[in-house]
């Protein structure tokens, strides 16, 4: 989806800052075509490679895997587990069922994106536009372009030209090319949550939050390659408990109202519908951001809460 030819993105820079948006990016927002997709390879890991889990009874299984949604191309990430778990799946579930479709966004943008009665000017300091116009400038925009929008939305625009600063791209997305190859099988696919609704946790969240989210991507813009390294190696080779030191922790300790309505809310949303799913029977794989697999509040913990046991796959 574009906007004023800047590409929108949903993610980390919700909490700490566009440096690290790359792991929690919502897939809809950096939609590619499935082609797109289709034509990347998946290079194997070095290590252990990216966690994954599986909930069973006595007619279900439940795979959890955790992807990271932007990356440089060639980042090594797969492995035979996974492979297996995928190829196992009558049906496949991501954070938005279709990663192409953008209707009922642009009414979004419109109607939440925008706040020329309060613009940027006059909520950050003069040293922050001239961090904001530098960092905008980046994805071809300035400040004085953005100064209408509200903090969420010039937040989002940051961390796109954090990614783009840093050679971070949606094709090379672990969930853009494990959707691709779900398409391909013909297999249903599914989704925990549409694309406007992705976009309302944040739009709607109180400006104080906005701006909290904003000034930290500002913060962090000049350090986004080194953040994202760590963050996708920690991924990449299966460093649950760096992650959340790098994703949750951070997030909860910067802005606990964000922390709360990108992670635990959904992870407890999410936990219900897997709950639903084990109900049922067969086999389904689930691909989600690699930060809601991470951490005291990460779907594992919320399913656990249920009472339900997700095993970590190490073989």
């Amino acid at each position: 989806m574009r906007f004023s030819s800047l590409k929108f993105g949903f993610g980390r820079a919700l909490a700490a800052g566009a440096a690290v948006s790359a792991l929690l990016l919502a897939p809809a927002a950096m939609a590619q075509t499935p082609a797109a997709a289709t034509a990347a390879v998946t290079p194997a890991s070095a290590g252990s490679g990216p966690g994954l889990w599986v909930v069973r009874d006595a007619d279900s299984t439940i795979y959890l895997f955790g992807t990271v949604h932007v990356m440089k191309p060639d980042t090594p990430w797969g492995t035979a587990r996974m492979e297996r778990a995928f190829a196992a799946a009558d049906e496949y579930w991501f954070e938005v069922a279709d990663l192409n479709d953008t209707s009922g966004v642009v009414p979004l943008f419109q109607a939440k994106g925008f706040s020329p009665t309060r613009p940027l000017s006059s909520l950050l300091t003069a040293e922050e536009l001239a961090d904001l116009d530098a960092a905008a400038r980046a994805i071809g925009a300035s400040a004085a372009q953005l100064d209408a929008l509200r903090p969420w939305f010039a937040a989002l625009q940051l961390a796109i030209a954090s990614l783009t600063k840093a050679g971070y791209v949606s094709k090379n997305g672990g969930d853009q090319i494990l959707h691709a190859r779900a398409v391909a099988t013909g297999k249903p696919i599914k989704g925990f949550e549409t694309m406007p609704q992705q976009i309302g946790f944040i739009a709607d969240m109180p400006e104080a939050a906005q701006l909290a989210m904003l000034r930290s991507g500002l913060k962090e813009y000049g350090q986004a390659d080194a953040l994202l390294g760590r963050m996708v190696t920690a991924w990449s080779t299966g460093d649950v408990e760096g992650l959340d030191v790098l994703i949750g922790q951070e997030a909860k300790s910067e802005s606990p109202e964000l922390y709360e309505t990108i992670f635990t809310r959904r992870n407890e949303a999410w936990a219900d519908q897997i709950q639903t799913l084990l109900a049922g029977s067969g086999t389904a794989f689930i691909s989600v951001g690699a930060g809601h697999l991470a951490g005291a509040d990460s779907v594992q913990a919320q399913l656990a809460k249920r009472g339900v046991a997700a095993a970590r796959i190490t073989d």
